[in-house]
Formats: C-alpha cells, structure tokens, sequence
C-alpha cells in the first residue's frame, strides 16, 4: 500500500468575501502574504525533496482562504504550476478547500480539467442561526447544493465542522453532523473554535458575551462527533487546529491564541478519551473482583492507549482500583485490542 504524502499551499483569504468573527486566515495558517506560482513550485520541490519513500502518492493541497473564489485567472496559474509534478508523475492529484457557496458546475468542470480529486467545503454548522451569528454568510442549503453537485462530478467531498461556535450547544454540533453525515462526505475535520487575536470574536470574548469552550468540553463534544462519523465510516482526517508559531499556548509571546480549548495534542486527547471509553466498558464487564490486567494493543496505539501524561492509566487506576499492564502485539490490528486478567483479589 502506497505511503500518502499531503503538500500544503496555504492561500490565506484569497477569494474569501468577508472575516467570519471566528476567522484570522493569516494568523490561523501562519502565512502572511498571498502565493504565487513561483511560491507553489518551490513549495512543492521543497517537501517533494524530504519524501524518502520509493512507493508514495503524493497529493498537492491547496488550503486557507477560499480558493475557488479567488480570480479564475488566478485560480488557473497556482493550479497549472501543481500540474507540472502531475504531468512528471511526482504528483497524484490535488485538492482544494473552499467555501459551499462558491461552487458551481462551471467551476467544477474547470477544478476536474487540473486534476483536482477532492474538495473541502467549509460548512462550520448546519445551523442558520450559528451561521449567521458567526458572519459565515451563506446557509446550509448552500452546503446541501454543493455537496451534491461535488459528488455529483465525482470528486471526494470533505466537509469541516466546528465545535463551540457562538451559541452553539453539543445539541447543535450533534445535529450537525447528522445533516453531513446525510450527505455522504468521506473525510471530516473537526474544528474547535479558539480566540485568535484580531477577530471580532477576541472583542465578544473581552465583552464577556461569548464565553470559550475548555479543553475538557472540547474534547467531550469532539469525541462524539467523532463516533457519529466513525459508525458511518466517515474519516476523520483532523481534530483540532494545526500548531504552528502563531497557534500554540495562550501563554507563549508569540501566540496568537488569546483564549480557548488550545492543546498542543488535541486529537491525541479525544483519541485516548475514547480508547478510555473502550477499555473501561471490557473492564466493566469483567465477573470478579480485579487487581491487574494485561491490555494488548498493535504499537501504533500505544500512546493513546496509555493517554497524554499516562491520563488513561491513571484513570483506570482511580476508578477500578487495578493495575494495568501494556503490552504489544502486532498480531493485533490498529484500533483493536484484548484484555487479559492477570491478577485478582
């Protein structure tokens, strides 16, 4: 199976008509000057040189702003210097992120012509109230639209969602993702809102008329998302913001974050959360009076198995009152894992 490389072109704000009260697209990528041809090139050379695996697919994305309402003419040149590595075989394919609004038949024919596979739309929530309270400007029958029309020209679709908008309750990001899931994407990201500086969401935080999820409710709220996806074999490809110089802990000088459910390990968060969850429910199960178990798992899950600061070990600990054992076995697939009592009172 082919080793998959993702190239990121960030376009920040190219194309996008307006700053939804969450949205600092500069400070959020941690570009601050829009990108040339000549930029897409050396970008792709530059992560094409650090990719030391003979069998890989490798795929040129183009995320940040808008993209397919940036300047047609634009749109063409950043597209045609990616076409280059595909045309030399270097590269698979590319994908874009915009936003549903911005999606036509006409647009679609021309992304297919320069070998774009898949779209991101950012749909945020499937709320028309939260959607007009955080500025996104358009509404979900704008997401339904396009969504369809996507799938309709055959290319993946991607949707993005957002936990703790404005005004929003789990109740409404749960019901979110029951109207995605509606619409057959196959790859999710799921989005925690944080106060990036320079937004008008940092000016309703400093008023105290919007109050920040904690790490903790993030999490939680993530987390069952995440499950509604998963049971419908949605993949979820990103959990939380990319860190970068500009994203990182409130506390750091150069953060750009003032306030939110900021973790430098997010996804490993909800991730452990659930393996949590996983094991505790087999632990439950269990007939007699416990005082050691054996967990076995395939090494790829080992961190999140064992928790961020060994949380989860801890956890079962304080909880059951046992021991925990981890132990590999590669004769375990991913994501799967046996418990075996080893000692009891």
């Amino acid at each position: 199976m082919k080793k998959e490389y993702i190239i990121p072109i960030f376009v920040p704000n190219l194309g996008c008509p307006n700053d939804c009260t969450f949205c600092n697209q500069k400070k959020i990528s941690g570009e601050q000057t829009n990108v040339t041809p000549k930029d897409v090139r050396e970008i792709i050379k530059k992560y094409l040189k650090n990719f030391r695996d003979e069998s890989k697919y490798v795929e040129v994305a183009f995320f940040g702003g808008s993209f397919t309402g940036i300047d047609v003419d634009v749109q063409k040149e950043l597209l045609e210097a990616a076409n280059e590595f595909i045309a030399s075989g270097k590269v698979g394919s590319i994908r874009v992120s915009t936003r549903p609004d911005y999606i036509n038949k006409d647009i679609l024919k021309m992304l297919k012509k320069y070998h774009v596979k898949t779209i991101e739309l950012g749909v945020q929530s499937s709320n028309d109230y939260i959607l007009r309270k955080s500025k996104r400007n358009h509404t979900f029958d704008d997401v339904i639209k396009a969504s369809k029309l996507i799938r309709r020209y055959h290319f993946t679709l991607g949707h993005q969602m957002m936990i703790g908008m404005p005004e929003s309750t789990e109740i409404d990001e749960i019901n979110t993702a029951k109207d995605l899931i509606k619409l057959k994407p196959k790859i999710i990201r799921i989005y925690p809102v944080l106060v990036i500086k320079g937004t008008e969401l940092e000016q309703e935080y400093k008023n105290g008329q919007y109050i920040p999820l904690t790490v903790e409710q993030a999490v939680e709220r993530s987390k069952v998302v995440t499950y509604m996806f998963r049971r419908k074999k949605i993949n979820v490809i990103r959990i939380g913001l990319q860190n970068t110089e500009e994203i990182t802990d409130p506390k750091q000088e150069k953060s750009e974050v003032v306030a939110g459910p900021y973790h430098p390990a997010f996804r490993q968060l909800v991730e452990s959360s659930m393996w949590y969850d996983s094991i505790a429910e087999k632990i439950k199960k269990i007939n007699m009076k416990v005082k050691t178990v054996e967990i076995r798992i395939n090494s790829e899950d080992v961190n999140n198995v064992v928790g961020h600061k060994k949380e989860n070990i801890d956890k079962l600990k304080e909880m059951y009152e046992l021991d925990v054992i981890v132990k590999q076995d590669e004769n375990l697939k991913p994501g799967k894992f046996e418990i075996e009592v080893i000692e009891t009172f």
